[in-house]
């Protein structure tokens, strides 16, 4: 079967399209624009785009400010930086060498905060800690209260005394039952 071609003549097609009406030749919108012109995007022009999104621009009020003090170490006085823990809290004036405080040392702290009260100072660098809450009991619809206690690390910058209201953060495992460090008095 042999197919006929059509003899397409660019007078009869200018013909046609002269005998259309304005609803035919309809201008697309914008949306319809979109949808026709479709545009192939490489990958590398994606990660610049995103790229430029996540970029924070901070000002010079909210870069934070590392604190300098002197100290004495075998007659030579040092520069001893105080880091920025990323807690609204006031870093402690005095200075230690205790790896293990997140001021002087290298230990970062993380997620919960606790406001406790200091209750033993009998370890060396460790503290007994207490949080008081109350719990309701629906029966009686009353509330109780109840205590858990905690050990948390002590830097020896931070001054504390049996009885004070301290904050404590969540940090890596310190020991066996040592998950929290001391940040400062309230």
């Amino acid at each position: 079967m042999a197919t006929k071609k059509e003899n397409r003549s660019p007078a009869k097609e200018t013909a046609k399209e002269a005998t259309k009406t304005e609803a035919d030749r309809k201008i697309p919108t914008d949306q319809e624009a979109k949808k026709v012109t479709k545009k192939t995007v490489s990958a590398s022009e994606i990660d610049l785009v995103q790229g430029k999104k996540n970029v924070m621009i901070r000002r010079k009020s909210e870069i934070p400010q590392v604190k300098k003090t002197r100290r004495s170490v075998g007659g030579k006085t040092t520069k001893q930086e105080v880091r920025n823990i990323g807690v609204e809290i006031e870093a402690p004036s005095k200075t230690c060498e205790d790896p293990f405080c997140p001021f002087h040392g290298t230990l970062s702290v993380r997620g919960h905060s606790l406001d406790v009260q200091l209750v033993s100072k009998k370890m060396e660098k460790t503290v007994v800690v207490m949080r008081e809450k109350r719990h309701y009991i629906k029966k009686y619809q009353r509330f109780e209260k109840r205590s858990s206690r905690f050990l948390a690390h002590m830097p020896p910058c931070i001054d504390a005394e049996i009885g004070d209201m301290v904050r404590i953060m969540e940090c890596r495992p310190l020991s066996k039952s040592t998950t929290m460090v001391v940040i400062g008095r309230i």
